[in-house]
């Protein structure tokens, strides 16, 4: 009988989750665990990699345990992870040599800007398609290389492997016998070149990388080797977190786009085999590659505050005691009564990038309320995707047609609602909003024969909810105006 179950491990940065889903894309068991944040110093943040493995080992365990299957059950394996996280270990044991630093530490900013004043932040970009910035892997491996004793010698000697998150659950699945990683999360370590596709020797040179410790590029959708546990079990798909759940989100089209509404928002948008550069400062990345067919790229934006404006509210302000209570709470008033919150509470992403910038509210008088300014937090995570759709659109120069959506603030309809009136398209929720998991299925089902092309994976994807865009466009144009009024002033504060 044909094997009609695949295993997804969402390897997240507080926590690691396994899903089963059957061949209908449908979730038959889960597991999740959390896992230790450290923060030696300010801005610094780290994870321990055997936590990272242990948790991931264990929830994958319990899931299976869940659905009552075994190794031999499975069709496939899909990964799927927090992205530009780092790590380095012992080729010959598999200990790591330091604690994995995360795709939030911001250590390296100094290194940063002396690459920047040797003048090789345009380089880079054009290579990578990213800025030259802490938040990607290369400077928190250089940092490693420099601040452990012996490691660059030894990194020298082909004695360590360096990973992302998913080279790291692969050497462990494998049992050292796979070192690999794939095109998604390649592109997102300054080190790859992502028209060539493959690991840039002039990159390696800049950022003082030995060759010898990275792992070899596959397709995302391929073989990765067997799992020494789970009864054999291929892993067969691979991809950062935003990559699969654009995949997850079907869009298989050129110009189709997903915004994840999750702490952060990442919005990306397909833009076809093609790299786009960005005259608006976003990032170009590589969506994915599968078996037989060229790389697909994406422009991709990123908010640094969306979902987590409304942890503020909760623990922060202590207006509501459960993010849920957000919705009728902002709902209980019609408007903000021109009040505007920008949660620069971390500085700006995309398109401002402004680490200078700092949170505030403004508009207030003596009628605001705590409604009004529930309302004007949910808002400002609309305004914040509105502007990154609008960037899109300019670089792209490919009209949205409509927007689909996940993560946990998805489910708010006020939210969505307002995000549709804002963009003048529709904004579509699906009834799987898993799309993050689902897109590691999705791409391991495609590579064992789960799936035989990915038509018959757009035939799963179900709509819950289309929120229709409900407001003038004159009055939404009004609306963005005032926004980046609000934004203007909140930039360049902590200067």
């Amino acid at each position: 009988m044909p094997k009609r179950y695949l295993l997804a491990l969402d390897q997240g940065t507080t926590s690691s989750r396994a899903i089963v889903f059957n061949a209908d894309g449908e979730s038959v068991a889960s597991a999740q665990r959390e896992f230790t944040q450290f923060f030696p110093e300010s801005g610094w943040i780290e994870h321990d990699p055997n936590d990272i493995w242990a948790t991931q080992n264990a929830v994958a365990a319990e899931a299976m345990g869940k659905a009552s299957l075994r190794g031999r059950d499975l069709a496939g394996v899909g990964i799927t992870n927090q992205r530009e996280t780092t790590l380095v270990w012992e080729r010959k044991t598999g200990r790591p040599i330091h604690r994995a630093i995360v795709w939030q530490d911001r250590r390296t900013s100094k290194y940063c800007d002396r690459m920047h004043s040797e003048g090789k932040a345009n380089d880079i970009t054009q290579k990578t398609g990213l800025r030259l910035d802490p938040y990607f892997s290369g400077t928190k491996l250089h940092w490693i290389l420099d601040h452990v004793d012996g490691a660059r010698k030894a990194a020298e000697r082909g004695e360590l492997c360096f990973g992302t998150v998913d080279s790291w659950l692969i050497w462990n699945l494998t049992g050292g016998a796979v070192h690999a990683t794939d095109p998604s999360n390649a592109s997102r370590t300054l080190l790859y070149n992502i028209h060539e596709g493959q690991w840039d020797e002039e990159l390696l040179e800049w950022f003082g990388v030995p060759h010898e410790m990275l792992p070899e590029v596959r397709t995302s959708s391929g073989d990765f080797g067997e799992c020494t546990d789970f009864g054999g079990a291929t892993i067969a798909g691979v991809a950062g977190d935003q990559h699969a759940a654009l995949f997850g989100q079907t869009c298989f089209k050129k110009g189709t786009a997903k915004n994840t509404y999750g702490t952060g928002c990442f919005l990306l948008q397909q833009t076809g085999e093609k790299p786009i550069a960005s005259k608006n400062h976003l990032l170009t990345t590589i969506a994915w590659q599968t078996k037989g067919r060229r790389r697909k790229y994406a422009l991709e934006g990123s908010v640094f505050m969306g979902g987590a404006v409304i942890q503020w509210l909760r623990d922060g302000l202590r207006m509501i005691h459960t993010a849920s209570e957000s919705e009728p709470l902002a709902a209980s008033v019609p408007d903000t009564d021109g009040v505007m919150l920008v949660p620069a509470f971390t500085g700006l992403g995309a398109p401002h990038w402004d680490p200078t910038a700092r949170g505030a509210i403004v508009g207030l008088t003596r009628g605001t309320t705590a409604a009004h300014i529930a309302r004007a937090a949910l808002e400002s995570i609309a305004f914040q995707s509105a502007e990154l759709l609008e960037a899109m659109n300019a670089d792209s120069g490919i009209a949205l047609k409509e927007l689909r959506v996940d993560g946990g603030a998805s489910r708010n309809d006020l939210l969505m609602q307002f995000q549709a009136d804002l963009l003048g398209v529709p904004v579509i929720r699906p009834q799987n909003t898993e799309t993050t998991a689902l897109g590691a299925a999705y791409l391991a089902g495609l590579a064992t024969g789960v799936f035989a092309d990915e038509k018959a994976i757009s035939e799963q994807w179900k709509i819950d909810r289309t929120f229709e865009p409900a407001m003038s466009s004159d009055e939404a144009t009004e609306k963005m105006g005032v926004w980046r009024d609000a934004v203007s002033r909140a930039k360049g504060w902590a200067k």
